[in-house]
């Protein structure tokens, strides 16, 4: 559904009422820019040395499953081997921007399209599998930060069982102040969503026992891509 219209309208509203012109100006972007740039920040602890091994290291503690190749070509292997050490299907929805790897030859059979809500498909097992990519990774909390778009459609990371993400580690950042620095360098504008994922979902809730998959996947796999 798109909403984009329906919340401009809701914004000019709220401007009118402020007295200001229905779009933002150039002058008011400048000026949030500019509070950002000299807004001091608040102590962050120091940074490890390596932070691809304290994403690996932070993730795992998160309850997420890592793995690491070459390059995105070894990333269809690297999901047959998961899949398998767990005994499910080579069967997924993915990103398009991972339609072009060599599936097949991995025995792999990959739609590109958002997962099937349909109630008679669940039953079916429908789609477990879900493939991603993101937009950075967190090493400090082992996150994985996604941005929601017509291509990187959140519900293939959050309606599937298993989730997938598949990161190159040039876009792993040190600290979630990072991540949203540099959202705002390569994007100007926050996107409709923001998702960040730290290991499956989970509660605890009942009897204050942690439960996996309570509100999205049972798993989260990362492969980590050394050259992407």
């Amino acid at each position: 559904m798109e909403t984009n219209n329906a919340r401009d309208r809701i914004f000019s509203r709220i401007r009118a009422a402020q007295g200001r012109s229905p779009k933002v100006t150039s002058g008011e972007r400048e000026a949030v820019a500019d509070y950002l740039a000299r807004h001091p920040q608040g102590p962050r602890p120091t940074p490890r040395p390596d932070r691809t091994e304290a994403f690996m290291d932070w993730a795992q503690r998160m309850a997420s499953t890592v793995d690491r190749v070459a390059t995105l070509a070894d990333v269809p292997a690297a999901t047959v081997r998961f899949l398998d050490s767990l005994n499910l299907a080579h069967r997924a929805v993915a990103w398009d921007a991972f339609g072009a790897l060599p599936w097949q030859e991995s025995g792999m059979t990959v739609e590109c399209r958002p997962p099937v809500r349909d109630p008679q498909a669940d039953h079916d097992h429908g789609d477990l599998v879900g493939i991603t990519g993101c937009f950075c990774a967190i090493a400090e909390t082992g996150s994985l930060m996604l941005l929601s778009g017509p291509e990187t459609f959140a519900s293939a990371a959050l309606l599937p069982e298993t989730h997938i993400a598949v990161v190159p580690v040039s876009r792993i950042v040190d600290s979630l102040e990072d991540a949203f620095a540099l959202m705002r360098s390569e994007r100007g504008e926050l996107p409709r969503a923001t998702n960040i994922i730290s290991g499956p979902s989970r509660t605890g809730d009942i009897e204050q026992t942690i439960v996996l998959g309570a509100h999205g996947p049972y798993r989260v796999h990362v492969i980590l891509v050394d050259q992407a």
